[in-house]
Formats: structure tokens, C-alpha cells, sequence
């Protein structure tokens, strides 16, 4: 595909992005897909929702209860941007590393880095030194902005060329120190292409070399015109919350680029684990959340004494979730959580569902605007009713930065997300695993999903994860990783208990073999679960 002239000084960006050969099919057959040739998705967000809506509405509130406008927003935006431009030497192209907790100042920040022109990688609050200075080489980054607390990591991290700047400090050469002295007039937002790259989010890999994946302005608007628009419907007056931090594309999207899209406010919270999100869900009347699975379980554990009336919609990604999670959640609140699987090399949801048309247990249809199928290792469809693996294509694509692993996830024009799944003869499609996790024993295919949902079913169970372990008579069998609830006594009979209650959903063959009990499972810091901590264990 033919890009549009840049309007990137800095050509690193479009100069790593991977050949044209292998690039994904992309698909604009939704009318409001046809973005125009220069196009920045900043000024969109933040402009020209203002030009729709006003300038009064509420955007962001905090947990503190400080509550910010469209135009209180547009106002430290531009600021920003000015500081950018004229006191930090930011040119259009830069990469600008963005890291902190889920405040509206880093959102602000993200909002002036797109006006600028420049790159946003965003990175999440929690990584270390090591992962940073990584980050920082493989996208050459020029310029931080950091949170005042999230600072000693970044400077560890000792990335050449690396230009620091602060907020929230008292210093004077603090970015919002530096902002509010900036001309109160509106910032001359850079004419970028559409095609033009807005930011690079670093896959949440468990092992090897980080990949960066690069989406364009028109992208981010993309997945609000799909997702959002068509499956969540925000309305003006919702509320937005959630767990995912902004750093991880499925908070990025949930907790400022759809609501803002919208009109819509979001509730930043600076600390939202299932114990926070429920008072706030309350105390702000939040009416779309946003979370994973995992929190969603422990949510049903802490509901007696808090109100969630006003919850409307709930949206469920990061890792599958279970049908036992769904119904419990369902029973217990009326709600029906819309889950969906999405990637980072594709930025948000490409296959949900909503409303009457949930099914627990699916995870839905394609997107409008997204299309998928299942195929073999080939790359040749599959009959329906088949496991094969997962290939998605619509109007966002993966664009690793200068990764020869490109040639792995795209093939023949389609995404390949490294999930087996099955579509049913009416086209719905079933997560049975990552295409990773199947564990094959004696011949048979395990899919640990499926046994650790039947798990799940149990009322004793609070969190379940199931991997395979080296057998030299059977291959693998399945061990699986319990944690329990509150006062469940550890033992063989529990452990016995637990496997007669897998029996009694499942064939014998997928029973766990072991049960192992932990205090808890481990996770990523955006709540993914780490089954390769557990394979190693084993």
C-alpha cells in the first residue's frame, strides 16, 4: 500500500516499518473506516469532540475527586505540546516515552505527544530498568516524559540520548511547571498523515526481545470506530473505569480514546484492583468498566455492600474469559460481561459480542469492519466445527518495528494471533487456547482453558491455571494450579474433590492429573497470567 506524505521530520518510524510484502491485508469497508489523507487522531480525541459536544463536559475525574473539562483538558494539552515543541526541541517523529500511573496528567501527556506529531511508547509504570533500556534501544527514544515517582527506574535505566523530563514534581524545570508558563493560545496541532505512526506499544511477552508494534492516527480512531461505536455503544453521558493501565493498549483504548470519542468522561484510578474498582463504581457511578477476567472473579467475592446499579456495560479482555465467571457474574448483578479478544499488534477487540446475542463461553463474532477465520498450520481454512489457529485482518494491521518476527504473525495477508480457536457453522468463533498451551497427552488434545473453567465452576475455587508437564509415558498431562478461597483447607481431600467435580463436566482424559494449591497465581502487571512461570515449575 501507497503511504501519504509524511509529516514526521524524524523518518525512524515510518524508515522500521516492516516491507510492503509483508505487510497484513488491510479492510475499510465500513464508510467511516475512509479517514482523509491528513488526519491527527490528537486533534480528533480532544478538538473536535469539543466541536461536537462543548467544552464543559467532564472528561477525566480522579479518585481524590478532582474532576477535569474538554476544555481544562485542551488547555494543559496544548501547554504541553508548546513545551514539547519549543523548550524540549521535540520534532515531529520523535519517540517520547511516556511512563506513570493512570492519571489524566499522563493522559494529557499522550493527547500532546499525538498534537506534536511525535511518537507515544507507552510503557507501564511497573517495568524495570532492564525491560526499559530495551524498550528505549529498540524504538531509539529521545524523550521521556515520566511521573515524579515513576522516575528512578527510568534513570537506572541509563538509555544513551535519553532527555528526562518530570511532572508532578515541585522543580522548576518540571513539565507542568514548564507548561504553566507556555502562551494560553491554542497549539498548532502538526498536520500529520493518517498513515503516519502515533505510537509504539511494546508486546507484554513473557519471553525474548520485546516487539514493538506501530499504529497509525487512523488507527486509533479505527478501533473506536469498530469496537466502540458498534459493539460497547458509549453514550455522552457514561462514565468510564477500569483496571487496565494506560500503558497496556486495552486501558489506552477503554479509559481515554473511547470515551473521548464518545464525549464521553472516564474515571482514572490511580490504584483499581477488584477492592478499589467497587466503591468507585459507586461513589462516581460508573457505568462502563473495564477489566480482566481474573478481577471480575474477585469482584463476586467482595459485591455484598456495593452498589453497582449503575453499571451498564462490562467488558472483559486480556486472556479469555470463563463461561463460570460469566454466568456467576450475570446471576449476581444482572449484567452480561461482552467479552472480547484483542492484541496489542492489533490494538484493541476485533471479535465480541453485546447484549441478548452473548454467549458464555464464545467469545463472538467478528467486529464490524474485522473479518476472521480459522486455519491450519498452512494457512488453509479449516471445516467449522475444527480447532485451527486464529487469522483476523480489517483496518488495522501488525507493523513490528524492524522485527523479523513479522514474517510469523502475518501470513498471506492475514493476522495470525497465536490463539486456536473453533468457528461454529453459524459463525461464531470459541477461544480453546493459546496455540502454545495446548497440552497433548497419550494423542489428545488438552486445552487448559477448558479444564480450568470446569474448575472454576467449583465454589471453592478462587483462581485455576493449567499447563502440561513432561510424562514419558503420556507425553504431558495436565497438573493444574489451584488457588482456593478463603478458609478451604488444603489436602488430598480437596485435591479429590476437585478432580471428581472435573469428571462429572468434562471427559476423563482432560482431568488434571495433580492438583498443586498456591497463594496465588502469577500474573503480569496488567493482570495476564503467566503460564510459563507454572511450565517451569514443572
Amino acid at each position: 500500500m501507497e503511504l501519504s506524505p509524511s509529516a514526521h521530520l524524524d523518518t525512524f518510524a515510518r524508515d522500521h516499518l516492516p516491507p510492503a510484502g509483508q505487510w497484513p491485508e488491510l479492510v475499510f469497508d465500513l464508510p467511516e473506516l475512509c479517514y482523509p489523507e491528513r488526519l491527527n487522531c490528537g486533534a480528533e480525541l480532544l478538538d473536535r469532540t469539543i466541536e461536537r459536544f462543548g467544552a464543559d463536559r467532564p472528561v477525566f475525574r480522579t479518585g481524590g475527586g478532582e474532576v477535569w473539562t474538554y476544555g481544562e483538558l485542551r488547555d494543559q494539552v496544548d501547554r504541553i505540546a508548546h513545551v514539547l515543541t519549543f523548550v524540549l526541541g521535540v520534532v515531529p517523529g520523535n519517540r517520547v516515552l511516556l511512563r506513570g500511573p493512570t492519571t489524566p496528567y499522563l493522559a494529557a501527556c499522550w493527547l500532546a505527544v499525538m498534537k506534536a506529531g511525535a511518537v507515544a511508547v507507552t510503557v507501564l509504570a511497573q517495568q524495570r530498568a532492564k525491560e526499559l533500556t530495551a524498550v528505549c534501544e529498540i524504538a531509539a527514544v529521545s524523550h521521556a516524559l515520566c511521573d515524579v515517582r515513576s522516575v528512578d527506574e527510568l534513570v537506572k535505566a541509563e538509555a544513551p540520548g535519553l532527555r528526562v523530563t518530570a511532572y508532578g514534581g515541585d522543580s522548576p524545570d518540571d513539565l507542568l511547571s514548564l507548561a504553566a508558563g507556555a502562551p494560553s493560545e491554542p497549539y498548532a496541532t502538526v498536520a500529520t498523515a493518517a498513515d503516519d505512526v502515533a505510537l509504539i506499544a511494546f508486546t507484554s511477552g513473557t519471553t525474548g526481545r520485546p516487539k514493538g508494534c506501530m499504529h497509525f492516527h487512523r488507527d486509533v480512531l479505527a478501533v473506536a470506530d469498530t469496537f466502540s461505536a458498534h459493539v460497547l455503544r458509549p453514550e455522552p453521558g457514561d462514565v468510564f473505569a477500569g483496571s487496565p493501565p494506560l500503558g497496556f493498549t486495552f486501558g489506552l483504548g477503554g479509559l481515554v480514546i473511547f470515551p473521548m470519542r464518545a464525549g464521553a468522561c472516564s474515571l482514572l484510578l490511580e490504584q483499581a484492583g477488584p477492592r478499589q474498582l467497587l466503591p468507585a463504581i459507586a461513589e462516581h457511578r460508573v457505568s462502563v468498566l473495564f477489566t480482566a477476567p481474573t478481577a471480575y472473579r474477585l469482584m463476586l467475592d467482595e459485591l455484598d455492600g456495593h452498589d453497582t446499579g449503575s453499571l451498564r456495560r462490562c467488558v472483559s479482555a486480556g486472556e479469555n474469559l470463563p463461561a463460570a465467571t460469566w454466568q456467576s457474574w450475570h446471576e449476581r448483578t444482572g449484567l452480561r460481561i461482552i467479552n472480547g479478544i484483542g492484541a496489542t499488534e492489533l490494538l484493541h477487540i476485533f471479535i465480541s459480542a453485546a447484549d441478548e446475542s452473548i454467549r458464555p463461553g464464545a467469545t463472538g463474532v467478528p467486529v464490524p469492519g474485522w473479518h476472521a477465520r480459522v486455519v491450519d498450520a498452512a494457512g488453509s481454512p479449516v471445516p467449522d466445527g475444527e480447532e485451527g489457529l486464529l487469522a483476523v485482518r480489517g483496518p488495522v494491521g501488525c507493523r513490528y518495528l524492524g522485527d523479523p518476527r513479522q514474517g510469523e504473525y502475518v501470513r498471506d495477508g492475514w493476522n495470525l494471533t497465536g490463539d486456536t480457536y473453533i468457528r461454529d457453522a453459524d459463525g461464531w468463533f470459541r477461544y480453546v487456547a493459546r496455540a502454545d498451551d495446548m497440552i497433548i497427552s497419550a494423542g489428545y488434545n488438552i486445552a487448559g482453558p477448558e479444564v480450568e473453567d470446569a474448575l472454576l465452576h467449583h465454589p471453592d475455587v478462587a483462581e485455576a491455571a493449567v499447563v502440561g508437564r513432561p510424562d514419558p509415558v503420556r507425553g504431558q498431562i495436565a497438573v493444574a494450579y489451584v488457588v482456593l478461597r478463603e478458609a478451604v483447607p488444603t489436602g488430598e481431600d480437596t485435591a479429590a474433590a476437585l478432580v471428581a467435580a472435573v469428571k462429572q463436566r468434562l471427559t476423563p482424559y482432560k482431568c488434571p492429573r495433580e492438583i498443586v494449591f498456591l497463594d496465588a497465581l502469577p500474573r503480569t502487571p496488567t493482570g495476564k497470567l503467566q503460564r510459563f512461570r507454572l511450565r517451569a515449575l514443572e
